[in-house]
């Protein structure tokens, strides 16, 4: 063999050896249930492109919640596109010999069931580039199926009290809301139901609120004409009338499709189509086009979709002691319940709306999450279309190292739609340019009318939430901002349609900031030429703060980043206008506590609200202070010695004290604190932890978690790659993580020692830090 052919065969060698022990370390993260779960609360997700599906076997029979990303009724509630029930006769799933198994290769969910002689398997999978759901059932003998649509909206329900927290009307009391009823009928032998939203809305009544109407008009209304819904059809079925009864504590009717003979093999589809329409038929003509769709790719889809979840898993991954395997272990199982969590994320890839915090795609009857919820599969606690920015975020930064670019777009997209109205926000109330974005916004992009307040003072700055947690809140926004930037760092993403984003969000606090200081004073900035940043917030805890530490930290790394593009990206004009911003940005205040130097919250401050560590934000997440940069110890001090910073330390929710420490540098807190987050919730799916403060499955735990284990692993300095900086010599480790300028770092860490190292592209090897020699 030539040395050409030789070095060519030993690179592929390599390469199928490392996708092979990588393919073999997933398969020990598939979940395996040998027994029926007990209610929807002990389900298992399962989905793809924007579809999840909460799948579980109770008393005999197959369940699944179906959700679609974007399904906002006129309330702006996130409703389930309904729950589906199938029934096999014989049933093989009366008997002891049971299973039920998410493979995380395909993302498919598989059930497999012995009745004496009877054998039958049901795969569950979504198909990831369109919004179908498939169910095969195959048997080694012939059985009857009976697929039932049910749904708990065949009526009008009226909507009280507490249960509002599903929708954006919240506690506002000026009349009966309600959750209006569905269409749903039997339509040439399938099952055809939708939701259409009434041409008024909870917009109308946002916008009435909030003193808009005079640019009515000119705002975007996510709610108007969405109609959503599908159809459940399977060959050889057929219409068997409609039933009632009861799930918990919610009342349903269900419609019946029948197999007309016993078979071995039955297939069932549920597609699914969310969309604007001016008329039923309009949307039932584009549901049409799905099923055609379908139709014409059927022989591709599967394949398809598996090489999508395949690429997925090879891009990213954490195993912890893999070769080790023991459900005990609470290192194991973080790092297959970072698997597992990542994998929901996935199932929003495309989705048009991003992954909710408060239960993505994956809630359930909330009575199972809280006994006083007794309410409709469609509840879930903060809202439906109603966001929640320092919530959201923690869902999105760790898709950065895990290389899961593709992912981010839905929240991306959800800010760009918006920005509109967040700058005719700023125009109307305050008469300059900016986009005004709120800490809890509507997904179309102004406050919560309930969380805006309603018991205003008549003189009260119409363009402020009279609301103790959110007031002067402008800055989550900048977060975001600072991932799109990242993602043409990280991969070199073409991020042009977003930069009138971030200027507009930057924009907002040099022209707001300096509006406000004139309107107290004769001058716009203090002495030293900088913005005065008051009244601000540093979170929603250190509240009417002047020069809140993260926002200063907020400004100055969106700032810097966003001036590093390419020319091509600013204008020679705008340049100089943020550069000359740029300066005109305070240092972040520091402080003494305890005799050490440590980041203060602010300046000053008038009262702590809430328990958020805002003082150690510039750490996480804009990354000032960290492993290789500047004034460490002032950042250590800080979390060591700052009272407030120690009071609020958890890993219970959104707190995210893991990520700081990892990014410290200190290691036992770091490991400590994320092994809190990740290890097994104590639900039947490991992942669906929560409520937390919020709801459940909390995805801003499970993010939280993600973020932590990742900065324990690598973390970066602009060219810099430190590798393990928080990392316990006693775990094991196998993991690829993503880093900026398109490099990939694959390792292989076994008692304390790399055993194995792979920087891609090769030239980056010489910028990594290896910490633990």
């Amino acid at each position: 063999m030539k040395p050409g052919y030789l070095l060519l065969y030993l690179l592929m060698y390599v390469a199928f050896q490392k996708a092979n022990a990588q393919s073999a370390e997933l398969k020990t993260n598939n979940l395996v249930w040998t027994n029926q779960s007990k209610n929807a609360g002990e389900s298992m997700p399962c989905g793809g492109g924007d579809i999840g599906l909460n799948v579980w076997v109770e008393n005999g029979d197959l369940y699944f919640y179906i959700a679609k990303s974007g399904n906002f009724d006129e309330n702006n509630a996130f409703l389930k596109s309904g729950r589906v029930k199938i029934r096999l006769t014989p049933n093989p799933f009366t008997n002891t010999n049971f299973s039920q198994q998410l493979t995380l290769i395909d993302g498919s969910v598989t059930i497999k069931g012995e009745n004496s002689k009877l054998h039958t398997t049901v795969k569950l999978w979504v198909d990831v580039f369109r919004p179908v759901i498939h169910v095969e059932i195959n048997s080694n003998e012939a059985v009857k199926t009976e697929a039932d649509y049910e749904s708990w909206r065949y009526i009008d329900r009226a909507v009280n009290g507490t249960e509002n927290n599903q929708d954006s009307y919240k506690w506002s009391k000026d009349g009966v809301v309600k959750t209006l009823k569905d269409n749903i009928s039997f339509k040439n032998n399938t099952v055809l139901f939708y939701h259409k939203n009434a041409d008024a809305s909870v917009f109308d009544a946002t916008i009435k609120e909030e003193g808009l109407d005079a640019v009515k008009s000119q705002l975007f209304n996510p709610l108007y004409h969405l109609t959503f819904g599908g159809m459940m059809k399977g060959n050889g079925m057929q219409p068997a009338g409609t039933y009632s009864g009861k799930y918990l504590n919610t009342d349903f009717e269900g419609w019946k499709l029948q197999s007309t003979k016993a078979t071995t093999s039955q297939e069932l589809e549920v597609y699914l189509n969310t969309g604007y329409s001016n008329s039923a038929e309009e949307w039932e003509q584009n549901l049409d086009k799905v099923v055609k769709d379908a139709a014409a790719n059927y022989q591709t889809a599967l394949a398809n979709t598996q090489a999508w979840w395949k690429q997925f898993w090879e891009r990213s991954f954490i195993f912890i002691n893999p070769d080790q395997q023991n459900a005990n272990s609470p290192e194991w199982q973080a790092g297959r319940n970072y698997q597992l969590f990542r994998y929901m994320l996935g199932c929003n890839a495309f989705g048009s709306y991003p992954t909710k915090f408060n239960g993505g795609l994956f809630t359930y009857d909330p009575v199972l999450t809280d006994t006083a919820y007794k309410y409709t599969p469609d509840f879930r606690n903060w809202g439906g279309g109603l966001m929640t920015a320092q919530n959201q975020r923690l869902v999105y930064w760790p898709m950065l190292k895990s290389g899961d670019f593709d992912l981010m777009k839905p929240q991306f997209d959800f800010y760009l739609r918006a920005l509109k109205n967040a700058e005719l926000r700023t125009k109307v109330y305050w008469g300059h340019d900016g986009a005004s974005f709120t800490e809890q916004m509507e997904n179309f992009g102004l406050p919560n009318r309930g969380e805006y307040g309603l018991k205003r003072p008549a003189d009260y700055d119409k363009g402020v939430e009279y609301n103790a947690w959110l007031e002067y809140l402008w800055d989550t926004s900048l977060e975001f901002c600072q991932m799109i930037l990242e993602n043409e760092r990280y991969a070199g993403k073409d991020i042009k349609e977003y930069i009138p984003l971030v200027e507009s969000c930057l924009t907002f606090f040099n022209e707001h900031y300096q509006y406000l200081a004139k309107n107290r004073g004769n001058k716009a900035l203090d002495t030293s030429g900088h913005l005065v940043l008051y009244p601000g917030s540093g979170g929603e805890t250190y509240k009417m703060a002047y020069n809140s530490s993260s926002t200063i930290a907020a400004l100055q790394t969106v700032l810097t980043r966003l001036l590093a593009l390419p020319p091509s990206y600013i204008t020679t004009d705008k340049r100089k206008y943020f550069e000359t911003m740029l300066k005109r940005i305070p240092p972040i205040p520091l402080r003494e506590m305890n005799g050490h130097k440590t980041i203060a919250p602010a300046q000053l401050w008038e009262r702590v609200n809430n328990e958020e560590t805002t003082q150690l934000y510039p750490v996480f997440p804009w990354g000032i202070y960290g492993i290789g940069k500047p004034g460490l110890d002032i950042a250590v001090n800080t979390f060591k010695y700052d009272t407030l910073a120690l009071k609020f330390r958890s890993g219970k929710g959104w707190k995210q004290d893991n990520i700081f420490a990892a990014r410290l540098g200190l290691t036992k807190e770091a490991a400590d604190l994320t092994l809190f987050k990740l290890k097994d919730s104590g639900r039947r799916f490991p992942a669906f932890w929560g409520p937390g403060f919020d709801w459940a499955p909390d995805h801003n735990w499970g993010g939280s978690g993600m973020i932590g284990l990742q900065e324990m692993l690598i973390q970066v300095d602009d060219k810099k790659i430190y590798l393990f900086p928080a990392w316990p010599k006693d775990w094991n480790v196998h993991f690829k993580l993503h880093a900026p300028y398109n490099t990939t770092v694959e390792a292989t860490v076994k008692n304390g020692k790399v055993e194995s190292l792979t920087v891609l592209p090769k030239e980056r090897e010489k910028d990594v830090v290896n910490m633990l020699k």
